[in-house]
């Protein structure tokens, strides 16, 4: 039996789709890179904001059309199969609106979906039938790969207005650390050069299971994987970066000195409409802690603007902050209403278009800082990680300070021969916004 999977969102779904190829391998079936050769089209959907759903109902038209289905004949030879966070919070909406779909499965139940497809069951809604036990499971990571996400826990406790991922993903829960460090051993088996660590928040690893958080224990037996060369934190809220866990990553070399660190709004006003447990003083505190105690930290953070009761004045305390702060990685979004969620139910909302304008005042903002902070790096060197091979001479990589992805490229010339996973020092020598240039020095 033939699979083909498709996946949509962030690094959490790309992690499940790996993890779910695994099994499906495990019980005889075959993975292919066609989905018109495929017995069964699974889609691993994004359903976090209204942008996200669009593409995610998209593609999976476009694939229903693929495997040659349509409202009069969904009895094709190929199922279509969706999953992810869209089939969990919409199942019952979308399984009226689109009939072309045999099953829709929920984030939850993994374990039983390759049983399930295997037995060729007809049940047709799958979703939200249990939680899946957080424990060692194989990945399929794909051939060549030199970078892979490790999720070291699922779900969230935190209540913030905006977000529906506490209903979608269920409560937070940590996947011991004997699993996780057998896991990142296979992952460095494979090839995996750097592990990148991905939660729903990071910051609270082990809390749930031992009583209290042990994010540096992991990282300390996650640093003694010997062919392990770098180690990235994500997703770790401001409140949980403790002195313990900045004196882990001072004392470890493979952790790179960056962390991200969504602090969603600087204005108290949002914060506490937003039902974030830091404030501004508490985040101001936490970065000049952070730049204190390591010179050359990069911070990434996550920005969400138009949120309800958000005034022009909040946005004004936002862009001086851009300013002052100097956020070394910032991206912004425009806020939309998710139903389910506390936020959608409040008043003073502020209008798309005032939403989307205040977002793209951040990026300006943004984008003159970046600029400076890159034309800073003119003239001087950088371990930089190889990504993709350009031409023979010419590659595309970035600098520890840097996640894939979402944050700077450097392009750079170097000695043929190079490949995805090494690291070479890159002397920089132009810059722009948001990417770097350079060639490669000894």
């Amino acid at each position: 039996m033939n699979i083909y999977i498709d996946t949509l969102g962030c690094a959490k779904n790309e992690y499940d789709s790996q993890m779910l190829a695994a099994s499906l391998l495990e019980r005889g079936c075959e993975l292919t890179d066609a989905p018109d050769n495929a017995d069964i089209i699974i889609v691993n959907t994004c359903g976090f904001i209204e942008d996200a759903k669009r593409e995610s109902i998209n593609r999976i038209l476009e694939l229903a059309d693929a495997a040659g289905k349509n409202d009069n004949s969904c009895d094709a030879g190929i199922r279509l199969v969706v999953t992810g966070c869209l089939a969990e919070k919409y199942h019952e909406d979308l399984e009226k609106e689109l009939p072309e779909v045999d099953m829709f499965f929920g984030v939850n139940d993994y374990d039983n979906l390759p049983d399930i497809l295997m037995r060729e069951e007809s049940v047709k809604d799958r979703v939200g039938s249990c939680l899946d036990d957080l424990r060692y499971r194989k990945r399929v990571i794909p051939e060549g790969s030199h970078y892979a996400y490790l999720k070291i826990a699922e779900g969230c406790d935190n209540a913030c207005s905006f977000c529906a991922i506490p209903s979608i993903r269920g409560p937070f829960r940590s996947k011991r650390i004997e699993d996780c460090v057998r896991e990142a051993k296979d992952m460095a088996d494979k090839g995996i050069r750097e592990l990148i660590l991905i939660a729903q928040d990071t910051s609270q690893y082990g809390r749930d299971l031992y009583g209290e958080v042990r994010l540096s224990e992991l990282l300390h037996k996650l640093c003694e994987i010997e062919d392990i060369e770098w180690i990235r934190l994500l997703y770790v809220y401001d409140n949980g970066i403790t002195d313990e866990l900045i004196e882990t990553i001072k004392s470890e070399p493979k952790i790179c000195n960056y962390i991200d660190m969504p602090i969603q709004h600087i204005s108290d006003n949002v914060l506490k409409t937003m039902r974030r447990a830091s404030r501004s003083a508490s985040i101001k505190n936490t970065i000049d802690k952070l730049r204190e105690e390591i010179p050359d930290v990069h911070i990434r953070t996550t920005i969400l603007v138009g949120s309800p009761g958000e005034t022009a004045e909040d946005i004004d305390e936002l862009l001086s902050f851009i300013d002052e702060y100097k956020i070394d990685r910032l991206g912004a979004f425009a806020y939309s209403d998710e139903d389910g969620t506390p936020a959608y139910e409040m008043d003073s909302k502020n209008p798309q278009e005032v939403c989307e304008s205040r977002r793209d005042s951040v990026m300006e903002h943004q984008r003159v800082v970046s600029m400076k902070l890159n034309e800073a790096n003119v003239g001087k060197s950088f371990e930089v990680i190889v990504d993709e091979i350009i031409e023979n001479d010419i590659y595309t990589g970035r600098t520890r300070y840097d996640a894939p992805e979402i944050d700077c490229e450097v392009t750079f010339s170097g000695p043929e021969g190079l490949k995805p996973g090494d690291i070479v020092n890159v002397m920089i020598n132009n810059a722009y916004e948001y990417d770097l240039e350079g060639y490669v020095v000894d």
